[in-house]
C-alpha cells in the first residue's frame, strides 16, 4: 500500500486522496461497490468520457447517471482481477496512480487522478493505457464526495513511447558506466519543464524528533518525507532526475541501496551522487532531489 503523500501536510486533500485512491483501489481489487457506494452523491451524479476524442465536441455523456457508472465499475473490475492476483493487482495499481493535483475552493474541487501503465504486467503483455480522469468533488457535512467526472483524457506527462517512462526524463542511446555501478543512470536527458528542489531530508519527524536506529530504518523515514515534499508541489519520485546521498558512515553504501531501489520502482533511475559526511546528532543519512514536471 502507499502512502498518503498529504497526511501530514493537509487533511482535505489527505481525505481526498484516501477516498479516490485508497478506498478505491480496495473496492476494485475486491470487487466490493458497496465500500465506496457512500462516496458519491448520487442524486446529481452525471461523468464525461473523453476517451475516443482529440479535442471536446467528440466528448459523450457516457454515464448519466450512478448506476450507469457502476455497472462499468463493476465490469473493468472483474476483467482486470480476472488476470491478476489480489496482492499484485493491489501493487500494480498503487504504481500507476497517481494522485497529487488537486485544487480546491471552499467546499468544491477537482481532482486529478492520473494513470500510467508504463510497465508489463504480470501476464507480460504491455498496457497501452495512459490517460487522467478529472474528479468533481463537494464537500457535505464535513466529508467530501464525488458528483461526477471528466474522464479517460489525455496525460500529457505520460509516456511517450513503449519501453520508455516519463517524456521529461530520458536516458540518451549508447549511455553506459562501469560494471560496479549502482542503482543510477550515467547521464540523463532532461526535457524544459518547471523544477522541483527539495532540502535535504532525514529521518526527522514534524515534532522534530529523530526516527529510526538502523539506515534500513533511517533511509525509509527519509525517503517517505521526500515524496510527501515533492507531493506539495505537486510532484512524484518518478519526475526525480538528481539525488544527493549525505551518509555518515559510506559503508552503509549497500544497505542503504537495498531501500532507495523500492522508491524508483518502474521508473528511470535518477543520476546520483554519494557523500560521506558529519550529519546532525544520531542522523544515519540525508537526502536531497531535484525533480521536472
Amino acid at each position: 500500500m502507499s502512502i498518503n503523500p498529504f497526511s501530514t501536510t493537509d487533511t482535505d486533500r489527505a481525505a481526498l486522496w484516501e477516498m479516490l485512491v485508497a478506498r478505491d483501489i480496495e473496492a476494485f481489487i475486491t470487487q466490493s461497490w458497496s465500500i465506496v457506494e457512500g462516496d458519491f452523491i448520487s442524486e446529481s451524479f452525471m461523468a464525461i468520457d473523453g476517451r475516443n476524442a482529440d479535442n471536446p465536441d467528440g466528448w459523450v455523456l457516457s454515464f448519466p447517471d450512478i448506476e450507469s457508472y457502476k455497472a462499468e465499475w463493476l465490469r473493468q473490475a472483474a476483467t482486470f482481477m480476472a488476470t491478476s492476483e489480489k496482492d499484485i493487482a493491489e501493487s500494480i495499481l498503487y504504481r500507476v496512480i497517481t494522485l497529487y493535483d488537486i485544487e480546491i475552493r471552499g467546499d468544491l474541487a477537482l481532482a486529478h487522478k492520473k494513470f500510467v501503465w508504463d510497465f508489463k504486467r504480470v501476464e507480460g503483455n504491455n498496457v497501452p493505457a495512459n490517460f487522467q480522469t478529472i474528479y468533481h468533488c463537494r464537500r457535505v457535512n464535513g466529508s467530501w464526495k464525488i458528483f461526477g467526472f471528466t474522464g479517460y483524457l489525455p496525460l500529457f506527462s505520460g509516456p511517450s513511447e513503449e519501453g520508455q517512462s516519463r517524456s521529461a526524463i530520458r536516458v540518451p542511446e549508447n549511455a553506459s558506466q562501469h560494471k560496479t555501478s549502482g542503482p543510477y543512470s550515467p547521464v540523463l536527458i532532461i526535457e524544459p519543464g518547471k523544477l522541483v528542489v527539495i532540502s535535504g531530508q532525514a529521518a526527522i519527524d514534524m515534532e522534530g524528533n529523530f526516527i529510526g536506529e538502523t539506515i534500513e530504518e533511517q533511509a525509509a523515514y527519509t525517503l517517505d518525507n521526500c515524496r510527501k515534499q515533492l507531493a506539495v508541489a505537486g510532484c512524484g519520485m518518478d519526475k526525480v532526475f538528481k539525488v544527493t546521498v549525505y551518509l555518515k558512515d559510506i559503508a552503509d553504501w549497500g544497505r542503504f541501496n537495498k531501500v532507495y531501489v523500492k522508491y524508483f520502482e518502474d521508473a528511470i533511475m535518477p543520476a546520483r551522487t554519494a557523500i560521506q559526511a558529519g550529519l546532525l546528532g544520531t542522523l544515519l543519512v540525508e537526502v536531497e532531489c531535484w525533480a521536472v514536471l
